[in-house]
Protein backbone atom coordinates (compact mmCIF):
# COMPACT_ATOMS: atom_id res chain seq x y z
CA UNK A 1 0.00 0.00 0.00
CA UNK A 2 1.03 3.77 -0.75
CA UNK A 3 1.57 5.48 2.49
CA UNK A 4 2.03 9.35 0.19
CA UNK A 5 -0.23 10.75 -2.33
CA UNK A 6 -1.28 14.31 -3.42
CA UNK A 7 -3.55 16.42 -0.94
CA UNK A 8 -5.12 17.74 -4.02
CA UNK A 9 -6.60 14.67 -5.50
CA UNK A 10 -4.14 15.49 -8.75
CA UNK A 11 -1.08 13.99 -8.64
CA UNK A 12 -0.18 15.97 -11.56
CA UNK A 13 0.22 18.77 -8.70
CA UNK A 14 2.77 16.82 -6.82
CA UNK A 15 6.06 17.24 -6.79
CA UNK A 16 6.20 13.09 -8.01
CA UNK A 17 6.06 11.90 -11.00
CA UNK A 18 2.78 9.98 -11.60
CA UNK A 19 3.15 6.37 -13.18
CA UNK A 20 0.62 5.05 -11.31
CA UNK A 21 -2.09 5.30 -8.85
CA UNK A 22 -1.88 2.93 -6.15
CA UNK A 23 -5.50 1.29 -4.32
CA UNK A 24 -6.32 2.45 -1.07
CA UNK A 25 -8.92 2.98 1.41
CA UNK A 26 -8.30 5.25 4.11
CA UNK A 27 -10.45 4.58 7.37
CA UNK A 28 -12.51 7.69 8.59
CA UNK A 29 -10.64 9.58 11.78
CA UNK A 30 -7.25 7.92 10.69
CA UNK A 31 -4.74 9.83 10.25
CA UNK A 32 -3.12 10.00 6.63
CA UNK A 33 0.33 11.15 5.22
CA UNK A 34 0.48 13.00 2.15
CA UNK A 35 3.08 14.51 -0.14
CA UNK A 36 2.07 18.56 -1.27
CA UNK A 37 2.80 20.38 -3.98
CA UNK A 38 6.41 21.54 -2.14
CA UNK A 39 7.12 17.91 -1.51
CA UNK A 40 6.84 18.06 2.31
CA UNK A 41 4.43 15.75 4.08
CA UNK A 42 1.41 16.18 6.10
CA UNK A 43 -1.04 14.72 8.13
CA UNK A 44 -4.77 15.20 7.93
CA UNK A 45 -7.59 13.78 10.26
CA UNK A 46 -9.70 12.50 7.32
CA UNK A 47 -10.37 9.65 5.07
CA UNK A 48 -9.25 9.56 1.06
CA UNK A 49 -9.95 7.03 -1.46
CA UNK A 50 -8.06 6.42 -4.94
CA UNK A 51 -8.43 4.11 -8.03
CA UNK A 52 -6.32 1.54 -9.10
CA UNK A 53 -4.54 2.28 -12.07
CA UNK A 54 -2.01 0.11 -14.44
CA UNK A 55 -2.00 -2.64 -11.14
CA UNK A 56 -3.85 -5.49 -11.28
CA UNK A 57 -5.81 -6.83 -8.21
CA UNK A 58 -3.55 -9.23 -7.03
CA UNK A 59 -0.43 -6.70 -7.12
CA UNK A 60 -3.05 -4.41 -4.71
CA UNK A 61 -4.57 -6.64 -2.69
CA UNK A 62 -3.66 -7.05 1.21
CA UNK A 63 -0.81 -8.78 0.33
CA UNK A 64 1.26 -10.28 -2.46
CA UNK A 65 4.53 -12.26 -2.80
CA UNK A 66 6.50 -9.17 -3.85
CA UNK A 67 5.23 -7.28 -0.98
CA UNK A 68 4.38 -9.41 2.02
CA UNK A 69 1.32 -8.41 3.96
CA UNK A 70 0.74 -4.41 4.17
CA UNK A 71 0.31 -4.76 7.75
CA UNK A 72 3.44 -6.85 8.11
CA UNK A 73 5.54 -4.68 5.70
CA UNK A 74 5.12 -1.24 7.65
CA UNK A 75 5.76 -2.51 11.14
CA UNK A 76 9.24 -4.05 8.75
CA UNK A 77 10.14 -0.36 8.02
CA UNK A 78 9.02 0.79 11.06
CA UNK A 79 11.14 -0.94 12.79
CA UNK A 80 14.42 -0.66 10.55
CA UNK A 81 13.22 2.90 11.20
CA UNK A 82 13.64 2.44 14.46
CA UNK A 83 17.18 0.72 14.03
CA UNK A 84 18.24 4.33 12.09
CA UNK A 85 17.08 6.19 14.94
CA UNK A 86 14.39 7.84 12.71
CA UNK A 87 10.71 8.64 13.80
CA UNK A 88 7.54 6.63 12.59
CA UNK A 89 3.72 7.70 12.22
CA UNK A 90 1.73 4.94 13.97
CA UNK A 91 -2.37 5.59 14.03
CA UNK A 92 -4.73 3.89 15.66
CA UNK A 93 -8.52 4.77 15.76
CA UNK A 94 -8.28 8.65 16.29
CA UNK A 95 -4.61 9.09 16.71
CA UNK A 96 -1.41 9.92 14.69
CA UNK A 97 1.31 9.37 16.69
CA UNK A 98 4.58 10.91 16.10
CA UNK A 99 7.43 8.66 17.94
CA UNK A 100 11.21 9.02 18.16
CA UNK A 101 13.38 6.08 19.80
CA UNK A 102 14.99 7.87 22.97
CA UNK A 103 17.81 5.32 22.16
CA UNK A 104 20.72 7.55 20.86
CA UNK A 105 18.89 11.20 21.57
CA UNK A 106 20.74 14.43 21.43
CA UNK A 107 20.46 17.74 22.46
CA UNK A 108 19.90 18.44 18.88
CA UNK A 109 18.03 15.51 17.66
CA UNK A 110 15.48 16.50 20.82
CA UNK A 111 15.46 19.77 19.45
CA UNK A 112 14.34 18.64 16.23
CA UNK A 113 11.68 16.29 17.04
CA UNK A 114 10.32 18.93 19.35
CA UNK A 115 10.14 20.92 16.18
CA UNK A 116 8.89 18.86 14.04
CA UNK A 117 5.62 18.31 16.71
CA UNK A 118 4.47 21.39 17.02
CA UNK A 119 2.77 23.05 18.18
CA UNK A 120 2.13 19.62 20.40
CA UNK A 121 4.29 18.91 23.12
CA UNK A 122 5.50 15.50 22.81
CA UNK A 123 5.90 13.52 26.09
CA UNK A 124 7.87 10.61 27.50
CA UNK A 125 6.39 6.99 26.87
CA UNK A 126 7.95 4.04 29.29
CA UNK A 127 7.17 0.81 30.13
CA UNK A 128 5.14 -0.26 33.18
CA UNK A 129 8.07 -1.75 34.14
CA UNK A 130 10.20 1.34 33.88
CA UNK A 131 6.97 3.33 35.75
CA UNK A 132 7.28 0.94 38.72
CA UNK A 133 11.21 1.91 38.92
CA UNK A 134 10.11 5.17 39.40
CA UNK A 135 7.69 4.66 41.71
CA UNK A 136 4.58 5.39 39.63
CA UNK A 137 1.45 2.81 40.03
CA UNK A 138 1.38 1.31 36.78
CA UNK A 139 -0.37 -1.60 35.08
CA UNK A 140 0.43 -0.52 31.22
CA UNK A 141 3.04 1.25 29.49
CA UNK A 142 2.43 5.25 30.59
CA UNK A 143 3.47 8.84 29.38
CA UNK A 144 5.05 11.36 31.21
CA UNK A 145 4.71 14.86 31.17
CA UNK A 146 8.11 16.56 30.22
CA UNK A 147 9.16 20.12 31.78
CA UNK A 148 10.08 23.34 29.86
CA UNK A 149 13.74 22.29 31.41
CA UNK A 150 14.17 19.40 29.98
CA UNK A 151 16.50 18.36 27.89
CA UNK A 152 18.07 14.91 26.14
CA UNK A 153 20.27 14.46 29.54
CA UNK A 154 17.19 14.38 31.71
CA UNK A 155 15.26 12.27 29.58
CA UNK A 156 17.69 9.58 29.52
CA UNK A 157 17.97 10.04 33.45
CA UNK A 158 14.42 9.21 33.43
CA UNK A 159 14.92 6.17 31.58
CA UNK A 160 18.04 5.13 32.70
CA UNK A 161 19.08 5.48 36.08
CA UNK A 162 17.95 3.64 39.17
CA UNK A 163 15.65 6.78 40.78
CA UNK A 164 14.54 9.65 40.10
CA UNK A 165 14.87 12.60 41.90
CA UNK A 166 11.57 14.51 40.98
CA UNK A 167 7.53 14.64 40.98
CA UNK A 168 6.26 12.98 38.05
CA UNK A 169 3.15 13.73 35.80
CA UNK A 170 2.05 10.61 34.07
CA UNK A 171 -1.39 8.83 32.50
CA UNK A 172 -1.56 5.52 30.83
CA UNK A 173 -0.15 5.38 27.02
CA UNK A 174 -2.41 5.56 24.19
CA UNK A 175 -2.90 2.65 22.15
CA UNK A 176 -0.83 4.14 19.16
CA UNK A 177 2.09 5.15 22.12
CA UNK A 178 1.74 1.27 23.94
CA UNK A 179 2.32 -0.17 20.14
CA UNK A 180 5.46 2.36 19.73
CA UNK A 181 6.90 0.67 22.90
CA UNK A 182 6.15 -2.90 21.68
CA UNK A 183 7.94 -2.02 18.44
CA UNK A 184 10.87 -0.32 19.86
CA UNK A 185 11.29 -3.04 22.44
CA UNK A 186 11.11 -5.68 19.26
CA UNK A 187 14.12 -3.35 18.37
CA UNK A 188 16.14 -4.22 21.27
CA UNK A 189 17.00 -0.76 21.95
CA UNK A 190 15.95 1.54 24.94
CA UNK A 191 12.44 0.76 25.96
CA UNK A 192 11.23 4.29 26.05
CA UNK A 193 9.99 7.04 22.59
CA UNK A 194 8.90 10.57 22.96
CA UNK A 195 5.88 10.59 21.06
CA UNK A 196 3.00 13.51 20.14
CA UNK A 197 -0.68 13.17 18.75
CA UNK A 198 -0.43 15.14 16.07
CA UNK A 199 -4.09 14.22 14.41
CA UNK A 200 -5.76 17.24 13.42
CA UNK A 201 -2.56 18.98 13.24
CA UNK A 202 -0.56 19.96 10.09
CA UNK A 203 2.62 18.70 10.54
CA UNK A 204 6.17 20.06 7.58
CA UNK A 205 8.95 17.88 7.00
CA UNK A 206 10.98 17.51 4.01
CA UNK A 207 11.67 13.82 4.28
CA UNK A 208 8.94 11.01 4.13
CA UNK A 209 7.55 9.71 7.48
CA UNK A 210 7.05 5.90 7.26
CA UNK A 211 3.10 4.84 8.78
CA UNK A 212 2.36 2.06 11.02
CA UNK A 213 -0.75 0.65 12.32
CA UNK A 214 -0.74 0.26 15.78
CA UNK A 215 -2.67 -3.02 15.49
CA UNK A 216 -0.28 -4.70 13.27
CA UNK A 217 2.76 -4.00 15.32
CA UNK A 218 0.50 -6.46 18.10
CA UNK A 219 0.47 -9.11 15.17
CA UNK A 220 4.19 -8.55 14.15
CA UNK A 221 6.01 -11.23 15.84
CA UNK A 222 3.63 -14.17 15.10
CA UNK A 223 4.02 -13.18 11.29
CA UNK A 224 7.89 -13.01 11.74
CA UNK A 225 7.41 -16.68 12.96
CA UNK A 226 5.37 -17.63 9.83
CA UNK A 227 7.75 -16.45 7.53
CA UNK A 228 10.78 -18.50 9.03
CA UNK A 229 12.31 -20.51 6.30
CA UNK A 230 15.98 -22.34 5.61
CA UNK A 231 18.32 -20.40 3.87
CA UNK A 232 21.29 -22.75 4.24
CA UNK A 233 23.10 -25.01 5.28
CA UNK A 234 26.48 -26.85 4.96
CA UNK A 235 28.58 -29.71 6.96
CA UNK A 236 30.96 -27.91 9.62
CA UNK A 237 33.79 -29.99 11.64
CA UNK A 238 34.41 -28.82 14.92
CA UNK A 239 37.86 -29.12 16.56
CA UNK A 240 36.76 -31.77 18.68
CA UNK A 241 36.01 -34.08 15.79
CA UNK A 242 32.93 -34.18 15.60
CA UNK A 243 30.61 -33.69 12.41
CA UNK A 244 27.74 -31.11 12.65
CA UNK A 245 25.90 -29.76 10.19
CA UNK A 246 24.37 -25.64 10.49
CA UNK A 247 21.13 -25.07 9.18
CA UNK A 248 20.88 -21.45 8.59
CA UNK A 249 17.23 -20.04 8.99
CA UNK A 250 15.81 -16.33 7.97
CA UNK A 251 12.65 -14.60 8.67
CA UNK A 252 11.34 -11.26 7.20
CA UNK A 253 12.73 -9.55 10.18
CA UNK A 254 15.86 -10.68 8.82
CA UNK A 255 17.12 -12.54 11.71
CA UNK A 256 19.06 -15.91 11.16
CA UNK A 257 18.42 -18.59 13.90
CA UNK A 258 20.70 -21.33 13.65
CA UNK A 259 20.23 -24.96 14.06
CA UNK A 260 23.25 -27.21 14.75
CA UNK A 261 22.69 -30.72 14.22
CA UNK A 262 25.61 -32.54 15.77
CA UNK A 263 26.25 -36.28 14.83
CA UNK A 264 23.71 -38.22 13.98
CA UNK A 265 20.50 -38.01 16.47
CA UNK A 266 17.43 -40.13 15.45
CA UNK A 267 14.81 -37.90 14.69
CA UNK A 268 12.16 -41.18 15.05
CA UNK A 269 13.38 -40.87 19.03
CA UNK A 270 13.07 -38.37 21.47
CA UNK A 271 15.89 -35.84 20.43
CA UNK A 272 18.73 -34.23 22.77
CA UNK A 273 17.89 -30.69 22.13
CA UNK A 274 19.81 -27.56 23.87
CA UNK A 275 17.98 -23.97 22.84
CA UNK A 276 20.95 -21.69 23.65
CA UNK A 277 20.46 -17.91 23.63
CA UNK A 278 23.52 -16.10 21.96
CA UNK A 279 25.72 -14.37 24.25
CA UNK A 280 28.56 -12.69 22.69
CA UNK A 281 30.65 -12.27 25.96
CA UNK A 282 30.40 -15.63 27.31
CA UNK A 283 30.31 -18.00 24.13
CA UNK A 284 33.17 -16.13 22.19
CA UNK A 285 35.19 -14.27 25.05
CA UNK A 286 34.92 -16.72 27.78
CA UNK A 287 33.08 -14.23 30.45
CA UNK A 288 32.85 -14.96 33.84
CA UNK A 289 29.88 -13.18 34.75
CA UNK A 290 27.82 -15.84 33.71
CA UNK A 291 27.22 -19.23 32.95
CA UNK A 292 26.36 -19.28 29.31
CA UNK A 293 29.72 -20.44 27.31
CA UNK A 294 29.95 -23.10 29.64
CA UNK A 295 26.63 -24.37 29.41
CA UNK A 296 27.25 -24.17 25.43
CA UNK A 297 30.50 -26.58 25.91
CA UNK A 298 28.59 -28.85 28.30
CA UNK A 299 25.42 -29.18 25.84
CA UNK A 300 28.26 -29.80 22.86
CA UNK A 301 29.82 -32.81 24.31
CA UNK A 302 26.85 -34.07 26.13
CA UNK A 303 25.44 -34.62 22.64
CA UNK A 304 28.39 -36.17 21.52
CA UNK A 305 28.55 -38.04 24.08
CA UNK A 306 24.43 -39.25 23.09
CA UNK A 307 25.90 -39.79 19.93
CA UNK A 308 23.75 -36.70 18.45
CA UNK A 309 21.41 -33.90 19.49
CA UNK A 310 20.65 -30.35 17.74
CA UNK A 311 21.43 -27.30 19.59
CA UNK A 312 19.78 -23.98 18.42
CA UNK A 313 21.49 -20.56 18.77
CA UNK A 314 18.85 -18.06 19.24
CA UNK A 315 19.50 -13.90 18.72
CA UNK A 316 18.26 -13.24 22.14
CA UNK A 317 21.46 -11.74 23.63
CA UNK A 318 21.17 -10.58 27.89
CA UNK A 319 17.78 -13.30 27.69
CA UNK A 320 16.24 -11.04 24.63
CA UNK A 321 17.44 -7.36 25.56
CA UNK A 322 20.10 -7.20 22.88
CA UNK A 323 23.85 -6.61 23.93
CA UNK A 324 23.53 -2.61 24.13
CA UNK A 325 21.04 -2.77 26.85
CA UNK A 326 22.98 -6.10 28.84
CA UNK A 327 25.58 -3.88 29.41
CA UNK A 328 23.79 -1.17 30.44
CA UNK A 329 22.50 -3.80 33.00
CA UNK A 330 25.66 -5.03 33.98
CA UNK A 331 26.59 -1.27 35.16
CA UNK A 332 23.43 -1.88 36.98
CA UNK A 333 24.51 -4.60 38.56
CA UNK A 334 27.99 -3.35 39.25
CA UNK A 335 25.88 -0.65 41.68
CA UNK A 336 24.37 -3.07 42.95
CA UNK A 337 21.21 -4.93 41.59
CA UNK A 338 20.87 -8.23 40.80
CA UNK A 339 20.33 -9.54 37.15
CA UNK A 340 16.38 -9.62 37.19
CA UNK A 341 16.25 -6.32 38.57
CA UNK A 342 18.57 -4.69 36.63
CA UNK A 343 16.24 -5.60 33.77
CA UNK A 344 13.23 -4.42 35.03
CA UNK A 345 15.08 -0.96 36.25
CA UNK A 346 15.79 -0.42 32.52
CA UNK A 347 11.90 -1.25 31.84
CA UNK A 348 12.15 -4.94 30.75
CA UNK A 349 10.54 -7.91 31.86
CA UNK A 350 13.11 -10.00 33.79
CA UNK A 351 13.24 -12.37 31.06
CA UNK A 352 11.78 -11.03 27.43
CA UNK A 353 12.48 -14.67 25.51
CA UNK A 354 10.07 -15.93 23.37
CA UNK A 355 10.55 -19.42 22.26
CA UNK A 356 7.69 -19.64 19.23
CA UNK A 357 10.70 -19.15 17.08
CA UNK A 358 12.50 -22.30 18.67
CA UNK A 359 9.35 -24.56 18.46
CA UNK A 360 8.94 -23.45 14.22
CA UNK A 361 12.65 -24.56 13.89
CA UNK A 362 12.23 -27.64 15.43
CA UNK A 363 8.92 -28.67 13.76
CA UNK A 364 10.34 -27.71 10.36
CA UNK A 365 13.27 -30.15 10.96
CA UNK A 366 10.79 -33.14 11.81
CA UNK A 367 11.87 -32.49 15.61
CA UNK A 368 8.64 -32.59 17.44
CA UNK A 369 9.42 -34.76 20.63
CA UNK A 370 12.82 -33.72 22.69
CA UNK A 371 14.66 -34.19 25.94
CA UNK A 372 15.75 -30.48 26.97
CA UNK A 373 19.14 -30.01 28.08
CA UNK A 374 18.27 -26.95 30.32
CA UNK A 375 18.30 -25.96 34.10
CA UNK A 376 14.98 -22.78 33.30
CA UNK A 377 11.64 -24.61 34.13
CA UNK A 378 10.44 -21.54 31.15
CA UNK A 379 12.15 -22.78 28.69
CA UNK A 380 10.26 -26.25 29.21
CA UNK A 381 6.57 -24.08 29.78
CA UNK A 382 7.52 -22.27 26.39
CA UNK A 383 8.52 -25.20 24.02
CA UNK A 384 5.27 -27.43 25.76
CA UNK A 385 2.49 -24.34 25.21
CA UNK A 386 4.02 -23.96 21.14
CA UNK A 387 3.31 -27.50 20.94
CA UNK A 388 6.76 -29.26 21.55
CA UNK A 389 6.50 -32.76 23.55
CA UNK A 390 9.22 -32.77 26.05
CA UNK A 391 10.17 -36.38 27.02
CA UNK A 392 12.50 -35.20 29.23
CA UNK A 393 15.03 -32.83 30.82
CA UNK A 394 18.90 -33.21 30.99
CA UNK A 395 20.28 -30.42 33.53
CA UNK A 396 23.54 -28.54 32.25
CA UNK A 397 25.25 -27.16 35.94
CA UNK A 398 28.13 -24.73 34.86
CA UNK A 399 30.85 -24.42 37.52
CA UNK A 400 30.85 -21.39 40.06
CA UNK A 401 33.15 -18.89 40.32
CA UNK A 402 33.30 -15.73 42.44
CA UNK A 403 32.12 -13.69 39.38
CA UNK A 404 29.10 -15.07 38.67
CA UNK A 405 27.89 -16.51 42.01
CA UNK A 406 25.65 -13.73 42.83
CA UNK A 407 24.04 -14.55 39.01
CA UNK A 408 23.38 -18.05 39.52
CA UNK A 409 21.82 -17.68 42.69
CA UNK A 410 19.88 -15.02 41.48
CA UNK A 411 18.36 -17.26 38.81
CA UNK A 412 17.98 -19.91 41.68
CA UNK A 413 15.66 -18.28 43.82
CA UNK A 414 14.40 -15.64 41.48
CA UNK A 415 13.16 -17.68 38.06
CA UNK A 416 13.50 -21.22 39.68
CA UNK A 417 16.46 -22.35 37.64
CA UNK A 418 17.30 -25.79 39.19
CA UNK A 419 20.77 -26.11 40.45
CA UNK A 420 21.07 -29.23 42.87
CA UNK A 421 24.89 -28.54 43.32
CA UNK A 422 23.90 -24.97 43.89
CA UNK A 423 21.52 -26.03 46.19
CA UNK A 424 23.38 -27.80 48.41
CA UNK A 425 26.30 -25.55 48.59
CA UNK A 426 23.80 -22.75 49.68
CA UNK A 427 22.15 -25.93 51.96
CA UNK A 428 25.96 -26.22 53.62
CA UNK A 429 26.58 -24.14 56.68
CA UNK A 430 29.54 -22.15 56.24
Amino acid sequence: MGNFWCARGNQEHCGVESTMRLSAIIPQKSSICDWNDAGRVVFYDHGHQMESQGMSDVQTGASSALFGRGGHTSVSRGLGEFHGRRPILITATGEAMLALPVEGLDEQRFREFTALCGPVVPRLIITERRASALDLDASTPMALSLSAGDDAKTILSLVTDATADRVLLAQPASRAAAAAIQLVKISQSLPAVLAADVAGHAVACEQSIVRVEADAVGRFADDAIASLGVASEAAVPLTSGTSTRFVVFRDAMGGSPVAIIVGKPDFAAAVPVRLHSACLTGDVFGSRRCDCGDQLRLALTRLEDLGGGVILYLAQEGRGLGLANKMRTYQLQDDGLDTFDANTTLGFDDDEREYGVAARMLGMLNCTRIVLLTNNPAKLDGLTSAGIEIAGRMPLEAPINADNRRYMIAKAVRSGHRFDRLTALLATPS
